[in-house]
């Protein structure tokens, strides 16, 4: 077989994307998309880095203006970029900031303490594409300028970004700052619409929201909005001093009386993470301090509106931290509730975080160092321990605020209102279930076991299988409710490889994942109808489970194979021990098998550590608490989960007769041929 010209595939053919080139090539990754989004995302990027310097305390007020020509202009009074000279790269600090990806004073330094900025490709992600960015940095006794066409430095002979071009490196000097002249950064930039959408645009609103909000989240900066057309400015200014509770006020529902006065929650928390070190060696149980502000009150009205933030940075979906705020929530209400007399009658089931949400305003924002989010447009938190800070906080603040005499009177009626809501929900509930339909199984309501996610994206939500009840209720509590679906399953479901359709759909516990899933079986299965983007088999790490997991598979494999197919089931993979350290600063590690766990032990021994012994075992998922199945099996920044493949369909289907099929004897034959390959001392008795 000869290749041809066309097939030779050699070094050559290999592209390095070298700078701000990578931006341009594939902008998308660095502003989360091309369309008005992205665009919007660019001011957003610009005004995150003078709202870090109001935050470090070295700016009280930044101006937007909106000009006319579509250019964005954004001006604040703090220290300046620096302008002096980079050592490493011998580039002026305005120029390196602004050409060079991951470069800022954001990256452990002593610029920012905590900072939305995180990633350190917002302001250079900008200039790369923008038809023409301009820079003024007023910083000791100097203004310095400097301009940009698409990340290139250089000089622009008149106004806008079509003036004839010349590339030239270097800040220039325009003039010695007068006396009382403030320092502060301005920076004017003009996008290239060749590298978005058709129609993309900036939209105002998005401006005026953005500015607003961070004006709450910053009651010591001033923001002003100027929107400039051909002949006159509007001027909008948000100053907002009392905070988080002026926020709440904003936020609540037009209407909504409030039923208790606004809570606002603050304090500090540590937690410890894997960091690098300043020379970026990869250092464990770093130690992170977290300052946490919370607003939140009750209202009459039914609507939830809960707002998250980090460092100034608003968190469409959420995170950890929401997360955090939300467990913390319902436990101070559940030990509320069970120590006030007559809000629930014997055996009423408890209320659930719907409940406790109806009519709730909140905002959360927390303060954290080099956070972690799960994209650029940083949409969602996933440091992981900000969950217990926050919790902790919030658990303490209304613990306090419902035990205390004067208030007490006004958390029964906030407590009242949630048990209301629980048994109009349960009332509902109940009209439901004996108004629905029993014919078509597939068309038939959802199981009432099904704990379902909030999020209506297929791609982004997740439904787990789950073995048993008692691991149902570490689940419930661990879950990211906006994404994570949850279905028990009592025992062992049919072996289908031995049953037909028919057979397999009068199986209680198949005919309600058929049901959940809403996508058909065996020929009319359509996985374009499938209701979430990945079912995870969640089973207990032993000899049921695993027995479990297989007959689970055999049903998606016979009956809903295109799940496979497409690569969207997937087999959790829960520890089986739980090795901790005795001392100040106890470290955690989780293990799979008997050897990994004496091997780990063994290494941590050598190490000068002393471990707690016995080492627990877990004898099933309901053993764990819910930030041990969180960590270690839920959270998708550090769960272990396996991908169920379909790479050989007949050797797969021959594997699935043999092990699961009705004849016997090439089963028998086949256990005794394979007895030799057995590990007699791995095998956990």
């Amino acid at each position: 077989m000869t290749a041809s010209a066309e097939n030779l595939y050699g070094a050559d053919d290999l592209t390095h994307l070298e700078g701000l080139e990578a931006v341009r090539k594939r902008p998308g990754m660095y502003i989360g998309s091309t369309d008005s989004r992205g665009v919007n995302h660019l001011f957003t990027e610009i005004v995150d880095n003078s709202t870090d310097e109001g935050v470090a305390g070295h700016a009280t007020k930044i101006v937007v203006t909106l000009h006319a020509d579509g250019s964005v202009e954004v001006d604040d009074d703090g220290r300046g970029i620096p302008t002096g000279t980079h050592g490493k790269s011998g580039l002026s600090g305005v120029e390196l900031v602004l050409t060079r990806l991951h470069a800022g004073g954001k990256f452990g330094g002593s610029g920012y303490k905590a900072s939305g900025g995180l990633h350190g490709v917002g302001a250079s992600a900008v200039n790369a594409l923008s038809l023409r960015l301009d820079v003024t940095v007023k910083r000791d006794g100097k203004v310095h300028e400097m301009s940009f066409r698409r990340g290139v430095p250089g000089i622009f002979d008149g106004p806008g970004p079509r003036a004839k071009f010349t590339p030239k490196s270097g800040l220039r000097f325009v003039r010695k700052m007068k006396r009382g002249e403030s320092t502060g950064t301005t920076i004017r930039y003009w996008h290239d619409a060749r590298y978005f959408e058709k129609g993309a645009a900036l939209d105002p609103e998005q401006v005026r929201m953005k500015l607003r909000n961070t004006a709450f989240l910053v009651p010591g900066v001033t923001y002003v909005l100027r929107t400039a057309t051909d002949s006159t400015i509007n001027e909008e200014t948000f100053h907002y001093p009392n905070g988080l509770v002026d926020m709440v006020e904003f936020l609540a529902p037009a209407g909504d009386r409030p039923v208790c006065d606004t809570q606002l929650i603050t304090g500090e928390g540590t937690y410890r993470e894997n960091a690098a070190d300043a020379n970026g060696v990869m250092q464990s149980n770093v130690e992170r301090r977290a300052e946490v502000e919370i607003a939140l009150r009750w209202g009459t009205g039914y609507e939830r509106t809960v707002e998250c933030f980090t460092n100034t940075i608003r968190n469409i979906h959420g995170g950890t931290h929401r997360k955090g705020f939300e467990r913390g929530l319902v436990r101070a209400v559940h030990d509320a509730i069970s120590k006030t007399r007559g809000l629930l009658k014997p055996k009423e089931e408890p209320p659930i975080l719907d409940d406790v949400c109806e009519g709730l305003t909140a905002v959360v924002h927390v303060r954290i160092p080099e956070p972690q989010f799960t994209s650029q447009t940083k949409d969602e938190l996933s440091t992981a321990g900000i969950t217990k800070v926050v919790q902790g906080l919030v658990e303490k603040h209304i613990k306090a605020w419902a035990e205390h005499r004067r208030t007490r009177a006004e958390v029964k009626t906030v407590l009242q209102k949630i048990v209301d809501a629980s048994r109009v929900r349960l009332a509902q509930k109940q009209q439901k279930d004996a108004a629905r339909r029993k014919t078509a199984l597939e068309g038939a309501a959802m199981p009432p076991k099904l704990v379902d996610c909030r999020s209506t994206g297929v791609s982004r939500s997740e439904l787990f299988l789950v073995e048993g009840d008692s691991a149902l209720g570490s689940a419930r509590l661990a879950r990211v409710s906006e994404y994570q679906a949850l279905l028990p399953l009592r025992g062992k479901i049919l072996n289908v490889q031995k049953a037909n359709l028919s057979e397999a759909l009068k199986n209680a516990e198949i005919a309600s994942i058929v049901q959940v899933l809403g996508a058909g079986t065996g020929r009319t299965f359509d996985i374009s109808s499938m209701r979430y983007g990945r079912v995870i088999l969640m089973a207990d790490a032993d000899v049921d489970g695993s027995h479990i997991r297989t007959l689970l598979i055999t049903l998606f494999a016979r009956y809903m194979r295109p799940v496979i197919t497409e690569g969207r089931l997937y087999a959790a993979m829960p520890p089986l021990h739980k090795i901790v350290t005795k001392g100040r600063k106890p470290e955690t590690h989780y293990t799979y098998t008997e050897r990994e766990m004496e091997a780990k032990v063994a290494e941590l021994e050598r190490s000068g550590k002393q471990v707690v012994k016995p080492v627990p075992r877990f004898k099933g998922l309901g053993e764990m608490d819910a930030d041990e199945l969180w960590e270690t099996t839920m959270n998708p920044a550090t769960r272990s989960v396996r991908r169920i493949t379909l790479d050989d369909v007949d050797a797969a289907e021959a594997t699935l007769e043999l092990l699961m099929g009705e004849k016997v004897e090439p089963r028998r034959k086949w256990l005794i041929t394979s007895a030799e390959r057995v590990n007699q001392a791995a095998i956990d008795i």
